[in-house]
């Protein structure tokens, strides 16, 4: 029988009324019983919110989450790269976890952000909403060793970065996605989708994930490739793949190979070495088997 993946860890959760709103688990393990804590009883002085230690256990990580500690949990484990996207079950995740505001003050409920706003701006205080979501910035809870990230507000809570991971100031990365090795990403990496090592994901590019409309197919990114400036994937590559900038290639876009066939690019998820380009004179998506090697990372930046 194959052994149960189990967590734990002591953190401080963010209340308000029975409602989580958020939680920090300074230490998370892999381990039915949480690790040995340092953690002072949090000051709940605020007319919004009350904090409180709280002990997490799960038992089976492959189980389907149960409340928004369990889930705050899962989401640490993954930014701090105890488990890898798609290890874990996070099914249902959305309707477990609540909108919340994001503040420079921590988390408000959605609720009293008026309020809130209102307060700040008439006493004079910098305090500032940074955004309504159900997830958190990831750097407010996670900050892994060895990755840069321009700017934190792209990069959510259940992200998994690598050691050697540049995320540039147009560049986003969802929950339960990310970079596998060292990689430069420009572009959007959306949830589900990870990027092998020596990649580089362009500006403007965006790769599909499995949230919006209705798409299954868990899309992968081989190492060394290079997906092009403003370009679009809804495929997974194999290892050293170009997509060429500006194309943006669905499963279901009709590609020319160089004996003359056409496919569905489905029909080409997965496979290696192969160049993605628009031909110019006639407007077809050609694939041809790609020739040399592209210039790679530039490693000064990593």
């Amino acid at each position: 029988m194959e052994n149960k993946l189990s967590a734990a860890a002591i953190g401080v959760a963010t209340f308000a009324g029975d409602s989580v709103l958020d939680v920090f688990f300074p230490t998370p393990q892999l381990a039915q019983k949480p690790a040995a804590t340092e953690i002072s009883e949090p000051n709940n002085a605020s007319e919004f919110v009350t904090k409180r230690v709280v002990t997490v256990s799960i038992e089976d990580l492959s189980a389907t989450p149960t409340d928004a500690l369990d889930v705050y949990l899962r989401l640490h484990l993954l930014s701090h790269r105890l488990v890898t996207p798609h290890s874990i079950n996070l099914a249902g995740i959305f309707g477990l976890l609540a909108n919340v505001a994001w503040t420079t003050n921590g988390p408000i409920p959605v609720e009293h952000a008026s309020t809130f706003l209102q307060q700040q701006r008439t006493s004079g205080t910098a305090s500032t909403i940074l955004g309504v979501d159900r997830f958190p910035r990831m750097i407010d809870y996670v900050v892994p060793s060895g990755v840069r990230i321009a700017d934190g507000d792209r990069v959510r809570l259940g992200a998994y970065l690598a050691e050697g991971t540049v995320v540039m100031h147009e560049g986003f990365v969802n929950f339960n996605a990310g970079t596998l090795g060292k990689s430069m990403v420009e572009g959007r990496i959306s949830a589900g989708v990870t990027v092998g090592a020596g990649s580089d994901i362009g500006g403007g590019a965006s790769i599909m994930g499995t949230l919006s409309g209705g798409g299954k197919e868990v899309i992968r990114i081989g190492e060394n490739c290079l997906v092009g400036a403003n370009a679009g994937v809804g495929i997974s590559l194999g290892n050293n793949c170009i997509i060429e900038a500006g194309l943006y290639l669905t499963a279901g876009s009709k590609v020319l190979l160089p004996d003359g066939k056409i496919v569905k690019a489905t029909a080409l998820s997965g496979e290696s070495d192969l160049l993605y380009r628009r031909n110019s004179q006639t407007g077809a998506i050609e694939a041809i088997a790609k020739s040399g090697n592209w210039s790679g990372l530039n490693q000064s930046l990593h």
